[in-house]
C-alpha cells in the first residue's frame, strides 16, 4: 500500500530548527500537493503565577487582563506564522505549498498538538527537534520525542544538520 499525503500537520515552536523543518513540510506539500495545517503552542503560565497576581488585583480584573494579552499574544504569533509562511514561499519559488490553516493555542504543547493532530485528520505529522549530542538523546523529555511516542500517525522529525545552532 502506498500511503496518500494529502493533509500535512506541522507543528513549530517558532525557533531557527522549525523554519529548517518546514522546508522538509513544504517539499512534501509541494511533491504531493497537499496542504499544511500549521500549529505553535504557547505554553501557559503556572498556576502559581496566576495566584500570586489574584491576590494582587483580584479574580476578575485578573481574568478580564489575561483573556485580553492572550488574544493579542495569540493575534500576534498568528500574524508572525503568516508572514513565516510567506516568507518561505519567496524563499522556495519552485517549491509553491499551500497553507490549509494557521493555529496558535495555549496549553500544554504536548497535549495541544496530540489533539489537533487527532483533529485535523492529517495523513503524516513534521516537526523539528534540538540534538544536543548523545546525553541529550538518550534523555527522553523534549517535545518532538514525546509526540512521537504517542502519536498515532507517522511523524518525520527533522533535525537541524551538525554545526548548525538551534
Amino acid at each position: 500500500m502506498i500511503p496518500e499525503i494529502k493533509k500535512i500537520f506541522y507543528a513549530t515552536d517558532l525557533s531557527e530548527n522549525a523554519r529548517y523543518s518546514f522546508g522538509y513540510a513544504a517539499s512534501l506539500a509541494n511533491r504531493y500537493g497537499a496542504g499544511i495545517t500549521m500549529l505553535h503552542v504557547l505554553e501557559d503560565v503556572s498556576a502559581y503565577q496566576d495566584s500570586l497576581v489574584i491576590n494582587v488585583i483580584g479574580e476578575q480584573k485578573w481574568d478580564e487582563l489575561r483573556k485580553n494579552k492572550e488574544q493579542n499574544v495569540l493575534d500576534t504569533l498568528r500574524e508572525r506564522l503568516e508572514k513565516f509562511c510567506e516568507d518561505v514561499s519567496r524563499e522556495l519559488p519552485t517549491c509553491p505549498f499551500i497553507t490549509d490553516d494557521i493555529i496558535v493555542k495555549i496549553g500544554n504543547p504536548v497535549e495541544e498538538i496530540l489533539q489537533e493532530i487527532e483533529a485535523s485528520g492529517c495523513d503524516i505529522v513534521v516537526m523539528g527537534t534540538r540534538g544536543h549530542g548523545i546525553m541529550a538523546d538518550a534523555m527522553m523529555g523534549s517535545t518532538s520525542r514525546r509526540v512521537l511516542r504517542r502519536c498515532k500517525k507517522p511523524v518525520l522529525v527533522v533535525r537541524l544538520p551538525e554545526g548548525e545552532e538551534t
